[in-house]
């Protein structure tokens, strides 16, 4: 019997070298695909249930109800209720670096803090991967003060930039050093930097207000044993040397609709990180045949697989307009073609399509 774990493998790619078989998990699988594959179940139950190779948390923050779909959370961010697994942010409490001075962030060491990863530990540690999702420098000042506000300080207060910048890598240290306390394998950040086109901001300003404090905190949660997936959606591009320079483990999620390409990042920086990705959730997973499907995952596990660092997933996230048949597809075509050595021979999609 294979002593391999979700767990292991995850923590072998991480590591940029081949497990037994490529591993697979997602951010988010939306409760709507989930409950049509696995009906009546939660995230975890379907994690197990589906051998996922890691299972994620968070810490565990608070909220308040303050308007029909609409909620406030300890950071004092409102959210408002969408119909995907997470809540759209559409105020925060900071407007002027006047509101930052009188601010006070959520304590990172309050009481049951991080409730929901001790009961993953006890219950999965070893077995599968345990990941936490933490930020590094732009989700949380975007969040706190806005996004538009938050690029207008980037010319106009930039005092105010640095100051959120600075809240942020010291919140997730400190979450991270309890994090790695009650056995968090690896860290996951979600901080997206870029849109479709193009990066939020120059690469001179990111060089100049963000990289200093990414550098900081990748350094950080290694040094207390966290490996990180840094996730960005976009074309990245123009930041790609600052974010690998930072020191990340693996990278999520090579965003094909951006033009990113994970042959070329396999070969031009595939010793230096792992991959994560990046099977197109935005037309292939949606509205793509099974075929499409199929196909598509065999050219990632063609471009990307070879010699391990790839973890197989979307190019996102699993959401709710994803088709229930397509993920199945993809998670059945990696299980199928996989494995290590890995073996593409010809195959003849339409039979295949018949299997799923």
């Amino acid at each position: 019997m294979s002593d391999w774990t979700g767990a292991k493998r995850v923590m072998r790619v991480l590591q940029r070298q081949e497990p037994d078989r490529i591993p697979h998990f997602e951010w988010i699988i939306d409760r709507k695909v989930r409950e049509a594959i696995c009906p009546g179940g939660s995230m975890e139950e379907f994690t197990v249930r589906m051998g996922l190779d890691a299972i994620l948390t968070a810490p565990d923050f608070k909220k308040e109800q303050i308007g029909p779909n609409r909620f406030r959370n300890e950071w004092g961010v409102v959210l408002e209720t969408t119909t995907e697994e997470h809540g759209f942010p559409v105020e925060g409490p900071i407007r002027t670096l006047e509101d930052f001075r009188k601010y006070t962030p959520p304590d990172p060491h309050a009481p049951g803090r991080y409730e929901s990863l001790q009961k993953l530990v006890r219950r999965y540690k070893g077995k599968l991967a345990i990941g936490v999702h933490l930020n590094d420098v732009f989700s949380i000042p975007r969040y706190l003060a806005g996004f538009e506000n938050l690029l207008m300080a980037l010319v106009e207060e930039p005092e105010l930039v640095r100051g959120l910048v600075k809240l942020s890598v010291e919140m997730n240290l400190a979450m991270a050093r309890q994090c790695a306390r009650y056995g968090a394998d690896f860290v996951f950040t979600g901080d997206d930097y870029a849109s479709t086109e193009r990066p939020f901001m120059s690469p001179k300003a990111f060089r100049e207000f963000f990289y200093p404090g990414l550098k900081q905190v990748v350094a950080g949660f290694h040094e207390v044993g966290l490996p990180v997936i840094k996730h960005t959606d976009g074309n990245i591009r123009p930041l790609l040397d600052m974010i690998l320079d930072a020191g990340i483990d693996c990278l999520d999620p090579i965003d094909p609709i951006a033009g990113m390409d994970i042959a070329e990042m396999k070969s031009l920086y595939g010793d230096r990180i792992a991959l994560k990705g990046n099977v197109d959730c935005a037309h292939t997973l949606t509205f793509g045949t099974v075929q499409d499907v199929v196909k598509e995952t065999k050219e990632v596990i063609r471009k990307a697989g070879q010699g391990g660092g790839l973890i197989l997933s979307s190019s996102n996230s699993i959401h709710s307009s994803v088709n229930p048949g397509n993920y199945l597809a993809m998670w059945n075509t990696i299980r199928m073609y996989g494995t290590y050595p890995l073996q593409l021979e010809p195959w003849q999609d339409a039979g295949a399509a018949e299997a799923f």
